[in-house]
């Protein structure tokens, strides 16, 4: 991979695992992510007008590349139940050499390739 073919890891909280899945299963479709993959369960807290919250959401774990990046925050900010959801991105800076070139593969295709 180019220096902007990089891995990235995006992650993003959602209400429950429904919308998680939902979110994920489009950003592959559309092929802004090569793998993504939800964790059901994970427990939220933090501060809204002075109130301590707690919250369970789903953890959405996006795997692009560094290219798609854009592409997959707006896709996440027209589609996301959230007014301002939690998104990230971490680097990939390593890995399985096979797994980052499939991974680049798959953000590469289009419909028509498949």
């Amino acid at each position: 991979m180019g220096s902007e073919e990089n891995a990235v890891l995006i992650m993003v909280t959602a209400g429950g695992r429904n919308d998680a899945e939902r979110l994920g299963e489009g950003l592959v479709v559309q092929h802004l992510a090569g793998h993504c993959s939800v964790v059901p369960m994970v427990h939220s807290f933090y501060y809204t007008d002075g109130l301590l919250q707690r919250q369970s959401e789903a953890l959405l774990m996006i795997k692009t590349v560094s290219s798609r990046s854009n592409a997959v925050y707006e896709y996440l900010r027209k589609n996301h139940a959230y007014a301002v959801p939690e998104i990230y991105e971490v680097a990939i800076d390593g890995g399985s050499p096979p797994y980052l070139k499939w991974l680049a593969e798959q953000v590469g295709k289009r419909d028509s390739d498949r």
